[in-house]
């Protein structure tokens, strides 16, 4: 069964190669993307890589911790910093001084220069691994700053900087170690050939291209043209991002039935289905899912197939239809929780004074209602779970098996010779790393366990879970490309709920040393891959992507220290204006999250206790589903579309909503279709040149502006005030439609709704 997928992608399937190709690589992408030669003498040990890397790493942390909080937030990626710091790296190599300086022979003698010659590629790769550090290798922002978030801004409660720092640095750093301890394993074998990374060394190659144009040739060079691209997006963004935020989300169906529930329902982009709903902002585009200039159109079109169905077709007939869960008596849209009667659940009242259930007081306010469209997301995130491992287990097991069998016995290709070049990193370093990272764990949560409840068998325990799925994930993610990562969060949220109900902070620790350190690892390994291929010394890597991850941490803890300090009521959207950007989507997720599987308990809310029992048959129906599609697959050999059916994609096509809105997927699916199917057809040589430019440009843009509006007029209190700024225009999207559900009967509530 394995041997589908290799077919269809013309992969090796191992076996003694020709003698030529021994010389390059046993895998054929390997072979047509990454260079077989290298030059030791290349130095990246330089001022200007630790300058360029160091900042880049800090303004990227610091940017992507600030938008986090923000309704649209956008990720700033590696990318951006790979392309702008290339014009940075040359401009430096022409104004730097060449004079050398001689080091004490303590430190291992020659020269040292703070330019040492040309901007090379080496120290470009070494900076986009401080990037790729200062977006937290693909979350945006260190995912353990979410438990800082929720405990200030929802729960009310307090942590220590010391503890939330130790906090998000141990979970970084134990992936690290699990990183090390597999690194021989699906690093340096050929047949480990993480397929992600290829796109990584195709962009640096194509930057490093010296750009020849024929004689009177109109054609505008890479940096001139992220340099317009920049300046473009940097104008624009205060238009939506002060002058007119209702571009944020166009929601012109609100607008003509203005007193419409059902049309606002199924006309909002932020709180309904978005039919209709488009965006003037590009942060609105590249939020929670990235630009979608990077994601190739196979992709794009799965998540397409899969929002429609879930969005048009089952969220309407659920709600409209049977009335799913008293779908009704709440919003069509929404990832609040909720009493019985349809007004919001005040969990604030049923935490007692040791930050655990009240459950007294749980008992008078009755059980957590989800809306119909979160409980069924939590569904299909059960499902893609299960689909996953079917998928992979039928579709590429065979395979996985074979590549790691050739890997144990393959002769190393040309990469690994040429890497031998190089110092390779002691095994005590990681050893080292991985031992004290525990241990400042385990003080963690003994000494300070008042502040993260988890107990020091809870860390045991979460630490054997990533180790575990460590390697079997990295393999997989180096074989196949299949993002299997994502639905693994919930497997330690509920396995924890289970063990330890009544304890959110806990359970979200519990999560974070479960999931996140083991995703760190992965990406780490990830990292070590790109390293491996552009022929990075293996010491450098192991430094640099040490010391990004501890400034990246410190920077991301010390924003988010800022700002939840310094602006008033942030997160709490029921109360803030309704053009306040301030309302962090992500971390209300997370905040119900910790509610759902840890104050509460997975028992009282999806066992028998609760109402969302049945939600449990995704997780059957997830596994079952590849099953089906292999057997109607054996039975039509001929029909090659089938095999073109990706069930976990399709399934986990919505896994961002919530905190994603209907208007983020339609302007994410409509531009990425455009320039990935359109202009990747009919203009590939545009495409070819300028796509991943733009994007980097874009993002860089818009950034810069929202940073800048921040610090000159949002900090001073100027704000402009009139129909533009005043939020959607749709207030009756929120509203229940089941009859005899009165929110007016709740001093608490903010909605202004009409009685059925």
């Amino acid at each position: 069964m394995g041997e589908i997928a290799a077919d269809e992608r013309g992969l090796a399937a191992g076996g003694k190669e020709a003698e030529e190709e021994e010389e390059t690589s046993p895998i054929e992408q390997v072979r047509l993307t990454v260079p077989t030669g290298d030059d030791p003498t290349l130095p990246v040990w330089t001022f200007r890589m630790w300058t360029i890397g160091l900042l880049s790493c800090a303004l990227m942390s610091f940017l992507n911790q600030f938008f986090s909080y923000r309704t649209e937030p956008l990720i700033v990626t590696q990318i951006t910093v790979q392309v702008a710091s290339l014009p940075i790296g040359h401009f430096m190599a022409r104004v730097l001084p060449r004079r050398s300086f001689p080091v004490p022979a303590l430190l291992g003698g020659g020269e040292w220069s703070l330019n040492p010659g040309p901007f090379n590629m080496k120290e470009h790769v070494l900076i986009s691994i401080f990037a790729n550090a200062g977006y937290a290798f693909g979350n945006g922002s260190a995912y353990a700053v979410g438990i800082v978030d929720i405990i200030r801004a929802y729960y009310y409660r307090s942590i220590s900087f010391l503890a939330a720092w130790l906090l998000i640095i141990t979970t970084q750093v134990l992936g690290y170690g699990w990183a090390g301890l597999m690194r021989k394993y699906v690093v340096e074998p050929a047949h480990m050939w993480w397929p992600t990374t290829l796109v990584q060394v195709s962009l640096f190659r194509a930057l490093h291209e010296k750009e020849e144009f024929p004689k009177g040739s109109r054609r505008m060079s890479r940096s001139k043209f992220f340099l317009v691209a920049l300046i473009c997006s940097f104008a624009w963004y205060v238009v939506p991002g002060y002058l007119f935020p209702v571009l944020t989300s166009v929601s012109w169906v609100c607008w003509v039935f203005s007193k419409s529930v059902t049309a606002q329902q199924l006309g909002s982009g932020m709180h309904g289905l978005g039919l209709g709903a488009f965006t003037l902002d590009w942060t609105a585009v590249s939020s929670f899912l990235f630009s979608p200039l990077i994601s190739p159109f196979f992709a794009t079109a799965n998540i397409a197939i899969g929002y429609a169905v879930f969005i048009y077709v089952i969220i309407p007939t659920a709600y409209w239809g049977t009335d799913l869960y008293h779908a009704k008596t709440f919003p069509i849209f929404s990832s609040h929780l909720f009493m019985s009667n349809g007004s919001f659940y005040d969990i604030t009242k049923i935490v007692d004074s040791r930050f655990q259930l009240d459950q007294d007081a749980y008992g008078k306010l009755g059980v957590v209602n989800l809306s119909t469209f979160f409980a069924l997301s939590y569904g299909l995130s059960f499902a893609t779970i299960a689909a996953t491992i079917t998928h992979v287990a039928i579709f590429y097991g065979k395979e996985i098996y074979q590549r790691f069998q050739a890997s144990k016995q393959e002769e190393p290709d040309i990469h690994t010779k040429l890497m031998r070049k190089y110092d390779d990193i002691p095994a005590w370093w990681f050893y080292s790393l991985t031992v004290l990272a525990l241990t400042v764990s385990l003080i963690l949560c003994t000494v300070l366990n008042d502040q993260v409840q988890l107990p020091w068998w809870g860390l045991i325990f979460a630490c054997g879970m990533a180790f575990i799925f460590t390697l079997p994930i990295s393999i997989i993610t180096a074989t196949t490309a299949q993002a299997s990562t994502p639905g693994l969060n919930v497997i330690t949220e509920y396995a924890m709920g289970l063990i330890m109900p009544g304890y959110p902070i806990a359970n979200v620790c519990f999560k974070v040393y479960g999931y996140m350190s083991m995703n760190q690892a992965v990406a780490f390994l990830s990292d070590f891959k790109l390293g491996h291929y552009m022929k990075i010394p293996p010491r450098s890597m192991f430094i640099v992507q040490f010391a990004g991850t501890i400034v990246a941490g410190t920077v991301n803890l010390g924003v988010a220290w800022w700002l939840l300090g310094s602006i008033p009521n942030i997160c709490q959207d029921k109360v803030l204006a309704a053009d306040s950007p301030w309302t962090c989507p992500g971390d209300r997720v997370f905040f119900d999250a910790s509610v759902i599987w840890g104050l509460v308990g997975p028992r009282r809310i999806f066992g028998a206790a609760g109402n969302y029992g049945a939600v449990n048959w995704f997780f059957l129906i997830g596994a079952a589903g590849p099953v089906i599609v292999y057997i109607f697959h054996r039975i039509f050999p001929s029909q090659k579309w089938i095999l073109m059916i990706n069930l976990p994609v399709l399934i986990g096509a919505t896994a961002n909503m919530p905190p994603a809105t209907s208007v983020n997927y339609n302007a994410w699916l409509i531009i990425g279709t455009f320039f990935n199917f359109f202009v990747f057809r009919y203009r590939k040589k545009w495409w070819q040149r300028y796509n991943y430019i733009l994007s980097a440009a874009l993002d860089a843009g818009v950034a810069f502006m929202a940073v800048l509006l921040y610090f000159t007029l949002t900090m001073e209190n100027r704000s402009v005030t009139w129909w533009g700024t005043a939020g959607e225009h749709c207030p009756l999207a929120t509203c229940p439609t089941a009859k005899g559900v009165d929110l007016s009967l709740d001093p608490t509530e903010s909605r202004v709704c009409p009685v059925f």
